[in-house]
C-alpha cells in the first residue's frame, strides 16, 4: 500500500507546481544540466538541522545561523551527496528524457542452466523540482519509463522512479525532515541516474541493498522521517523513523529470494565540543521481516551506540559509531513442509565509519559498517559486513567520470549456509554536448556467491545513454 501512496503523493506535488508563482523580473539563465535529474541532498543539507539548504529567516540574525549545529551522518539517516559542489543549484525545475541501451552477459543468473545474454532498450522522461524557501527546502524527482529486451521479451517492464526529500524548519532550532523513494524495475542497475555512482550512507539505518536479484520484476519502497531540536548552543536531541519494503510480484523469477520489510526508530543526543568536533549517543530499534513460503520470519534488534564526527571543513566529514547490539530472532521458516528452525538471542558488536568530501570538482564518499540487518531478500535477518565507496570527478567543464564499488558479506543468523557475499564495481564517463544534451557510457561488474547463484555468479554489463535535459528557474 505504501507503494501507491508514494506515487499518488508525487503526482499531487507535480500538479501543484504548475501554479507556482514566477517572479516578474527577468530570471537568471538556467545552468547547463550536467547530470540526470535524480539527485540527493548536498553535504550541507544532509541531516535534519543542517540549515545551509534553507533560506535565511528574516527573524533570525546571522549569529544564530552560524550557531546552528549540524546533524552528524551516523544519526541523520541521509546518504552522502553524489554531485560535485559546482553542480549544486537550487530553485530550478528540471526535466528531459533519457534513452539507454545496455548489454548484459548473464541476465537470468541461476534461473538458467547456462548464462543468457541480452540487450535492453529504455526510455525515461524525467522531471525534478528543487526549491528553497524561507523555511522549506524540497526536492522531488520522477522518472517513469519503459524497458524492452531484445531476446527475453517476457521481462519487458514499465519502470517507475520517484523520490521526495523535504526539510522544514519549524523554528530557528527545530527542523523536521522526510525522505521517501519508490522504484519499480526489472533490473536494479537500470536507472536514469546510473552514471552518478552508488549511494553511500554514514549510518546503518538503511535497507540492505547488497543482494542483487537476476532480471525480475521488483518493487522497492523506503523512507525516513525525523525531527531535531537544538536545545542549547552546543546540544541537540532528535528522533528518526524509517521503513523499507521489497516485493517480487513473480517469485518464480527469483528462486532463493523472498519479499522483505523493515521498520525502526531511533533517538539521539549530540554535543558539539567545538565547531569541528561532535560526539553523541543514539539508541536504535529495528524489526526485520522476511516472508518465505507464506510464513513470516521476524527478528528484533536493540542497539546503544556512541558516535563521533569530525568536520575539518563544511565540505569534509569523518564519522565513527560503535557499541553493543542485541538481537532476538523468532522461529525461522524455510518452507511450509519443514519445521521451523529455532531462533537465536545474542549480543554482538555494531560499528561503522564513513568519510565524505565534496569539493568544487570532486565528490568522494566511503563507508564501512558491521551490524545485524535485514536480509535484503534472503531467508531472514543477517549479520552484515559491508563496505562501499563512490568517486565523482569533473575532469573538464564538459567531461566527468565516476567510480563506485561495494562489498557485502551476508551471514543469515540461524541458517549460515544460505548466506553469501557480493562484490561489485562500476565506472562511467559523461560528456556534455552543449547546454542540454549529454552522453554517458559505463561498465558494471558483479559477482555473488550465494547458494542460488552458485552456477552462474558473475555478470558483466555495459551501457550507453543519451540525455536531453532542460532547467528553468522557479520564482522566489
Amino acid at each position: 500500500m505504501r507503494f501507491f501512496i508514494s506515487i499518488q503523493l508525487g503526482f499531487v506535488l507535480l500538479a501543484g507546481v504548475s501554479a507556482w508563482p514566477q517572479q516578474d523580473s527577468p530570471a537568471a539563465p538556467a545552468p547547463a544540466v550536467n547530470s540526470p535529474v535524480l539527485t540527493v541532498p548536498s553535504n550541507n543539507q544532509s541531516g535534519g538541522n543542517n540549515q545551509g539548504s534553507i533560506a535565511n529567516d528574516s527573524n533570525v540574525n546571522d549569529s544564530n545561523i552560524e550557531d546552528r549545529m549540524l546533524t552528524p551522518p551516523p544519526v541523520s539517516g541521509q546518504v552522502y551527496p553524489l554531485s560535485v559542489a559546482s553542480e549544486e543549484r537550487a530553485n530550478y525545475l528540471r526535466g528531459g528524457v533519457v534513452f539507454n541501451t545496455a548489454y548484459s552477459d548473464n541476465v537470468l543468473a541461476s534461473t538458467s542452466g547456462t548464462p543468457v545474454s541480452d540487450v535492453s532498450y529504455s526510455v525515461w522522461p524525467t522531471l525534478a523540482i528543487d526549491q528553497t524557501l524561507t523555511r522549506l527546502h524540497w526536492v522531488l524527482s520522477y522518472a517513469p519509463g519503459f524497458t524492452f529486451y531484445q531476446r527475453i521479451t517476457s521481462r519487458n517492464e514499465e519502470d517507475q522512479n520517484l523520490s521526495l526529500d523535504l526539510q522544514y524548519r519549524l523554528s530557528p532550532h527545530v527542523t523536521v525532515s522526510f525522505r521517501d523513494s519508490f522504484q519499480k524495475s526489472s533490473d536494479v542497475f537500470n536507472q536514469p541516474g546510473q552514471g552518478l555512482a552508488g549511494a553511500v550512507s554514514g549510518s546503518d539505518l538503511g535497507a540492505n541493498n547488497f543482494v542483487i536479484a537476476p532480471l525480475a520484476d521488483r518493487l522497492s519502497n523506503g523512507g525516513t522521517g525525523g525531527i531535531s531540536y537544538q536545545s542549547s548552543a552546543n546540544d541537540m536531541i532528535g528522533a528518526n523513523g524509517n521503513f523499507s519494503n521489497l516485493h517480487y510480484p513473480n517469485p518464480t523469477e527469483v528462486p532463493g529470494l523472498y519479499d522483505a520489510a523493515s521498520r525502526g526508530g531511533s533517538g539521539f543526543y549530540s554535543h558539539r565540543l567545538s565547531p569541528r568536533h561532535y560526539v553523541g549517543v543514539t539508541y536504535q530499534y529495528q524489526e526485520l521481516l522476511s516472508y518465505p513460503a507464506a510464513a513470516t520470519n521476524q527478528t528484533q534488534t536493540d542497539a546503544a551506540l556512541f558516535f563521533y564526527t569530525y568536520y575539518p571543513s563544511r565540505a569534509l566529514s569523518l564519522s565513527f559509531f560503535g557499541g553493543p547490539q542485541y538481537y532476538n530472532e523468532g522461529p525461522q521458516y524455510v518452507s511450509t513442509i519443514l519445521p521451523a528452525v529455532a531462533g537465536m538471542k545474542a549480543w554482538t558488536p555494531a560499528a561503522g565509519l564513513s568519510f565524505n568530501w565534496q569539493a568544487p570538482h570532486t565528490a568522494v564518499a566511503l563507508s564501512y559498517s558491521h551490524s545485524v540487518s535485514g536480509g535484503g531478500g534472503l531467508l531472514g535477518a543477517v549479520e552484515l559486513d559491508s563496505a562501499s565507496g563512490s568517486l565523482r570527478q569533473q575532469l573538464t567543464r564538459n567531461l566527468s567520470a565516476s567510480l563506485a564499488g561495494g562489498y557485502a558479506n551476508n551471514g543469515v543468523l540461524s541458517l549460515a549456509s544460505l548466506g553469501g557475499h557480493s562484490i561489485s564495481g562500476s565506472a562511467a564517463l559523461q560528456r556534455q554536448i552543449g547546454e542540454r544534451v549529454s552522453v554517458q557510457a559505463g561498465y558494471t561488474r558483479l559477482r555473488q556467491t550465494y547458494s542460488f547463484f552458485s552456477d552462474n555468479p558473475n555478470t558483466n554489463r555495459e551501457w550507453v545513454s543519451l540525455s536531453y535535459q532542460f532547467a528553468r528557474p522557479l520564482g522566489r
